[in-house]
């Protein structure tokens, strides 16, 4: 929603300082992005680096079951346009 970037990517980061790092996703495996140039000035990315899709599979077991996570996304709903969110998965060949 136009007005909100900086309300989203603030709430985003408490997410992972809050939520995040109880599945496991620290800050040095968190790598948040927004478009600049060329991109979409209201997209917001968060890129987690995990070793193996299984890793994956474990945190969303865990996120499914933290209340914390449903409150957080019932507040985040306010500064995003609903079923715009999009999960792609890349692999890392060079680092």
């Amino acid at each position: 929603k136009f007005g909100y970037k900086q309300s989203a990517i603030n709430s985003i980061k408490k997410w992972f300082e809050e939520v995040g790092s109880e599945i496991g996703w620290k800050p040095d495996k968190v790598r948040l992005i927004t478009g600049s140039i060329g991109a979409n000035e209201s997209t917001i990315e968060s890129e987690i680096k995990i070793k193996e899709l299984k890793d994956l599979d474990e945190a969303w077991s865990k996120l499914g079951k933290l209340k914390s996570h449903k409150k957080w996304g019932r507040e985040f709903e306010k500064y995003i346009v609903s079923g715009t969110a999009r999960w792609q998965i890349f692999r890392i060949v060079s680092d």
